[in-house]
């Protein structure tokens, strides 16, 4: 499993309900269920994911998140979570307060665009930065928010939303002393526990 997901792991209460937005092929949600023995459910558009997680086990429904959460009630879930995705949607801050409608607390993850790495390739090269972590040219990425650990910080500060708790991890997925000192710089995956 990714260190972010061991991460994410350690921050889940064992048989708590769940909901993973954008679960890809249900590998946390797999994991979770089987140690920590909670009530698991996965959302999920693309078809290869959703067939793979109904071949682990994993319950999943189609859904297309930029549609919003309209279909469940108020805190359904203890948790909500969203790992490697939020970036993707068209209005981020709306599905937040999406996710923490239908969820007491929610874990999100996403990649840290200001990177020292991607501040040095558009300073010095003058494009977008193309890497092993991130693997698209800046027409065929998914990627339509770029968003910095700061930036999260700023939107939860305006909403009103409470950090529990954050990480931030390397290209490796590992947290050192100066990427927790320097997150916004350092990180390239930032990670927060949040809630209202």
């Amino acid at each position: 499993m990714r260190a972010d997901l061991d991460i994410i792991n350690e921050w889940v209460q064992p048989k708590s309900r769940v909901l993973d937005l954008g679960c890809g092929e249900g590998e946390l949600l797999s994991h979770i269920i089987g140690s920590k023995e909670v009530q698991g459910y996965g959302l999920e558009i693309d078809a290869a994911h959703i067939n793979q997680c109904i071949e682990s086990g994993v319950p999943v429904l189609e859904h297309d998140l930029d549609k919003g959460l309209g279909n469940f009630d108020n805190e359904s879930f203890d948790l909500v979570v969203m790992t490697h995705a939020l970036q993707q949607f068209r209005r981020p801050d709306l599905l937040l307060d999406e996710m923490l409608r239908v969820g007491k607390e929610c874990i999100i993850t996403f990649p840290n665009f200001g990177h020292w790495r991607n501040r040095i390739h558009l300073g010095l090269k003058g494009h977008m930065p193309v890497s092993e972590f991130l693997p698209y040219n800046w027409y065929d990425t998914p990627n339509i928010h770029f968003c910095t650990f700061k930036d999260f910080e700023h939107l939860c500060q305006e909403k009103g939303i409470k950090i529990l708790r954050s990480a931030a991890v390397d290209g490796q997925l590992r947290d050192r002393w100066w990427i927790k000192a320097m997150p916004n710089l350092f990180s390239e995956t930032a990670i927060f526990h949040v809630s209202r």
